[in-house]
């Protein structure tokens, strides 16, 4: 199997799982905006929508088609990214990146926002951020990146060469 077939894979793995974890929130969770349902003592889900981008910022109603544009652009970079990445932990990260975007443009596409749900605490410490599975996925693939250019080595340079 090709890196590029492994990351489409991942991708299309990630949005289904984002949209039918979504799904089953809104529709089989019986969750209203604000319940909490505690699943384990570091995890509760909590429906929230999140109408701006990154953290709540600019939610304001005119954005949703400005943001869901510039979030098909960057998705369709980091397309042209895998079709050049050359190694596997590259391409499986830009793959897990690729399928959470995707899941939040068709929620931001359908609804309007995003379908936040997965809240992580410690005992009465929250993260004051709601998220899903695509934005774990992206926040995974990304920490992926950064962990492959931390390990990566730099060329040595050749015998003779510069002093």
């Amino acid at each position: 199997m090709t890196k590029r077939l492994a990351a489409l894979l991942l991708a299309i793995a990630v949005l289904l799982a984002d949209q039918s974890s979504k799904y089953w929130v809104l529709h089989g969770g019986h969750l209203t905006d604000g319940q909490t349902l505690i699943l384990l003592p570091v995890l509760s889900l909590v429906l929230d929508w999140n109408h701006g981008i990154t953290f709540g910022l600019f939610q304001n109603d005119g954005s949703k088609i400005i943001i869901a544009t510039l979030a098909s652009a960057i998705i369709l970079a980091l397309l042209i990214w895998l079709w050049r990445s050359d190694t596997w932990l590259r391409s499986l990260a830009i793959g897990a990146i690729t399928g959470g975007a995707v899941g939040n443009v068709v929620d931001r596409l359908h609804y309007g926002a995003v379908v936040d749900f997965l809240q992580m605490h410690a005992g009465w410490l929250y993260f004051p951020y709601i998220f899903n599975v695509g934005d774990s996925a992206i926040c995974c693939g990304v920490a992926a990146l950064m962990l492959e250019n931390l390990l990566a080595r730099a060329p040595v340079a050749a015998a003779g060469g510069q002093r």
